[in-house]
């Protein structure tokens, strides 16, 4: 019997082996496309590109308006503790803030009461405490020394004062 389970095998072997050889390869399968198949994909696609272009030109608008801000305080370094100087660079932001019809005219205690008013958190800093000196500054010949007290409560207004748009209007 061994013989003819020998005799065997060879038959079954070459039965596998054309069974292995009429097996067909398997297909790859098709790759899945990257590309939404549905509109709606490309309409949230396009809303958010919009909405990122807006959040973009909002910030790029914020740094134009404040581009005077940025010279102001750049201009209060070189100032040093000069009052005058620092009462011309304060007006010339005012200027810009809040317009010519509500600042030009300003000058004394109208004037420091404007800055007090528009100054957001130093209350009377300007007509009791260290700006107190603007008001004469402009008039006496020759820079008025001022105090470290001065030039830090002018930067706070510089950066921190409204503009009459977020007041709700040119009545400051």
């Amino acid at each position: 019997m061994s013989e003819n389970a020998e005799a065997n095998t060879p038959v079954q072997a070459d039965g596998l082996v054309g069974l292995i050889n009429q097996l067909a390869e398997v297909p790859e399968p098709v790759p899945v496309s990257m590309i939404p198949q549905t509109v709606g994909w490309a309409v949230l696609a396009g809303a958010l590109g919009l909405a990122l272009l807006g959040w973009v030109w909002r910030i790029w608008r914020r740094y134009q308006a404040n581009a005077y801000r940025r010279e102001a305080l750049v201009a209060l370094d070189a100032a040093a503790t000069d009052a005058a100087a620092i009462s011309t660079i304060l007006k010339r932001a005012a200027l810009t803030a809040y317009g010519r019809t509500s600042v030009a005219a300003l000058s004394g205690d109208d004037w420091l009461r404007f800055l007090d008013k528009t100054g957001g958190a130093v209350e009377s800093g300007f007509t009791e405490g260290a700006g107190r000196s603007l008001a004469a500054a402009a008039y006496r010949p020759g820079p008025v020394a001022a105090g470290p007290d001065l030039q830090a409560l002018a930067r706070h207004w510089i950066r921190n004062h409204p503009t009459a748009e977020a007041l709700g209007g040119d009545d400051v």
